[in-house]
């Protein structure tokens, strides 16, 4: 989508589902939708009806399989520790992969539920993309400021 901003909203508005095929096209499925935007059950309304993807997969590992491995994933600057850190996506997606066999080999598996308690850090990342690679369902405490 190349052209102006206006364009792009007057896309959204007046083609809205042709404007979110168009922007589901960009995003890895490992099943297909079979609707864009399901309105049938009013005032509810259902996205993307019958697809299904992984998070993890679409936020990490596609970028290392298009060749983008080695590129930077998250910048991590603490003020309080001094600590820099520049984590690629391949790095990030190995990490991943180790934590995600950490919860697996403890028995976690898709529907699962886990609370994150965690500063604001890079491990934080990892693991909520371990629990999302696997499908746990998972919540971000976070635990940076004392009582």
């Amino acid at each position: 989508m190349s052209q102006g901003i206006q364009a792009i909203w007057e896309h959204s508005i007046h083609q809205r589902e042709d404007f979110w095929r168009e922007a589901a096209g960009d995003i890895q499925w490992s099943k297909e939708f079979t609707v864009v935007c399901d309105q049938s059950q009013a005032p509810s309304t259902y996205w993307f009806t019958d697809g299904e993807l992984n998070t993890c997969f679409n936020a990490l590992d596609r970028h290392v399989e298009d060749g983008r491995g080695a590129q930077t994933a998250i910048i991590y600057d603490s003020p309080v520790t001094n600590q820099k850190q520049h984590i690629s996506y391949e790095q990030l997606r190995d990490q991943v992969a180790h934590f995600a066999g950490g919860l697996a080999a403890r028995g976690l598996t898709k529907g699962d539920r886990a609370v994150i308690y965690m500063p604001m850090i890079p491990e934080a990342v990892v693991a909520t993309m371990a629990c999302a690679r696997l499908g746990v369902v998972h919540s971000i405490v976070f635990g940076g400021f004392a009582a």
